[in-house]
């Protein structure tokens, strides 16, 4: 230290020194300004030109783009930047554009202008909002992501909502498509009180096909054929976009082959060529058609094919009266259940075939202006009634199956092809038969005499009990008139009882031949003596009697009865001899 220093500092107040210390320049490198001063000098400052102030939202100028940031312009002492995240809604963002912007500082730590778009954006997003509901403007929106039911797209900030039938014209199946474009849009709903606002693109797509459209349908005419684009595909048929137009084309038009599903012919989006068919007075319904643009199937027809040749084809429609036969793409011919087979009794077509099946068949009729044929199965096999009499002669025994039965008999088939009747009188010698379903099931094998044979009418008469033994030539034997036999009353009404013999055979008692001896009546369950008083073989009828067995009267009426049966017998026998004389004196001569 120098003596001239040293004198210096010697010559210094301590105390002095430190109540003129000024802390402010020691620490911030500058001399302190007056607080007063400063608002003077700011107060100076206002209304020059480069002076903002903190919240105001003013215009600046992209002068500058980075890969992450726009540098704006807002004629102030330093420019501004903005992250490019708050343009995201304006990916066209360019160098010269002029944008809102929100004075958040003047200066950060570091002496830099901070500047918000998306708050400007947000402070005066509702007035622009609400002008653009009532003004109808477009305007441009982001999609930012998807939600339940449609979008959320920023509009001028705010997060307004874009239902998802709102999107576009035609339905949307990939909602994802639209998440991060800019699109523009429309204002249609605004709830101030939930601040709430709905948007649409759709509008803007109808707005410009109106008018599309209108002139389209100027234009229409009947046999037109226009391009279109499959809008959506239902099992009725199938929605063309013609251009801002819909038509329908109904499944009969797609294609001249039957069709379940239109799926099988056309799919979403794909582009075809159509045909105009028909449409209402104002053109708001569009019949269109698709197979009218190739020609008819049965134009295409072997003009060769005729009546009697054989066919194969596909079942492509099946009824209970006949099955559709599809021989070539678009021409069908009509199997009627009658031509399936040979059989006469009633049934489906479901019973000989099924959707899908091969079949082989003959043209029974064939008429190609009418475009209608028919066809026949049975044809390729023999008529089985072609050697009938050969197979099944008059009394030749055989066993059929049961197929169906009626009131008065039942059906048997013997062979496909042949049925006989059996009459419900056929059935049994013995048993009283109210209905065939009592003696036998559909399905049974039954074993049948033929009794009578039509070869012209295709009828066969049949009986089952000729199969068997008739039980009644042995009870003529039995139950002679005046015999006696114990039997048991079975049942019993107001004209008299059932009575059951021994052997199982019944017969009649009438009210007035039940009197007893004590002058009581039998009733049901009683066994008792009863003598025959009458016999049937061809009626199959025994009436019999247990007053007669006592009483004197009834016993002579019997009597005479059977002297006359003896009579009748004897003047049959008689008749028979006579006319064996009367031959051997005709030949004698």
């Amino acid at each position: 230290m120098s003596e001239e220093t040293k004198n210096t500092a010697e010559a210094v107040n301590p105390a002095e020194f430190l109540a003129n210390f000024d802390w402010h320049k020691y620490a911030e490198g500058i001399e302190a300004v007056d607080e007063a001063k400063l608002k003077e000098f700011e107060t100076a400052l206002e209304g020059t030109v480069g002076f903002v102030n903190e919240r105001d939202v003013i215009e600046g100028e992209v002068v500058r783009i980075t890969d992450r940031d726009a540098i704006i312009d807002i004629n102030s002492k330093s420019e501004g930047v903005i992250s490019l995240n708050e343009f995201r809604y304006n990916p066209n963002l360019a160098v010269g554009d002029r944008v809102e912007v929100l004075v958040d500082k003047r200066e950060d730590s570091s002496g830099q202008l901070v500047l918000s778009h998306k708050k400007a954006r947000v402070i005066k997003a509702w007035d622009r909002v609400n002008n653009a509901h009532e003004t109808g403007e477009i305007v441009n929106g982001f999609v930012k992501c998807r939600t339940r039911g449609g979008m959320i797209v920023d509009v001028f900030g705010i997060e307004a909502f874009l239902p998802g039938s709102q999107i576009d014209v035609k339905p949307i199946r990939d909602y994802d498509q639209y998440v991060e474009k800019t699109m523009e849009f429309k204002v249609v709903k605004i709830n101030h009180e939930f601040k709430n606002v709905v948007v649409s693109h759709k509008a803007l797509i109808e707005a410009d096909l109106e008018d599309q459209k209108r002139e389209i349908i100027g234009q229409l005419e009947k046999g037109q054929v226009l391009e279109g684009v499959v809008k959506n595909v239902t099992s009725y048929g199938v929605f063309v976009d013609l251009g801002g137009v819909d038509g329908l084309i109904h499944i009969t038009d797609l294609s001249w082959s039957r069709i379940n599903h239109p799926n099988e012919v056309v799919e979403l989006d794909q582009k075809l060529n159509v045909v105009i068919l028909d449409f209402d007075d104002n053109k708001s319904r569009i019949q269109l058609g698709l197979k009218q643009l190739s020609a008819h199937p049965w134009e295409a027809l072997d003009s060769n094919l005729k009546v009697g040749d054989k066919v194969k084809g596909k079942v492509v429609v099946l009824a209970d009266y006949g099955a559709f036969v599809e021989v070539e793409e678009g021409v069908e011919g009509l199997i009627h259940v009658s031509e399936m087979s040979w059989s006469t009794h009633l049934r489906s077509a479901q019973d000989f075939v099924k959707v899908g099946d091969e079949v082989e068949a003959q043209i029974l009729t064939l008429d190609r202006d009418e475009r209608k044929m028919s066809l026949g199965m049975k044809q390729l096999h023999p008529d089985p009634w072609t050697d009938i009499t050969a197979k099944y002669p008059v009394g030749s025994v055989h066993t059929g199956t049961v197929r169906n039965y009626t009131n008065f008999g039942v059906f048997v088939e013997l062979e496909e092809g042949i049925d006989g009747l059996v009459y419900i009188s056929d059935l049994s010698w013995t048993k009283k038969i109210k209905h065939p379903s009592d003696f036998v099931t559909v399905g049974d094998k039954l074993e049948v005499q033929v009794l009578e044979l039509d070869v012209e009418n295709r009828k066969l008469n049949l009986g089952h009990k000729q199969t068997q033994d008739n039980p009644w030539d042995a009870h003529e034997d039995v139950y002679t008139i005046g015999s006696m036999h114990e039997g048991t009353i079975k049942e019993k009404n107001d004209k008299g009882a059932t009575v059951v013999f021994a052997d199982g055979v019944e017969a009649f008692a009438p009210t007035r031949f039940l009197e007893k001896e004590d002058g009581s009546k039998l009733a049901k369950g009683d066994t008792a003596q009863f003598q025959v008083t009458e016999f049937s073989k061809e009626y199959r009828r025994i009436v019999a009697s247990h007053t007669s067995i006592f009483r004197e009267e009834e016993q002579k009426n019997i009597k005479a009865a059977a002297a006359k049966a003896q009579e009748v017998e004897k003047t049959t026998l008689g008749d028979i001899g006579g006319l064996a004389e009367l031959k051997k004196k005709m030949e004698g001569k």
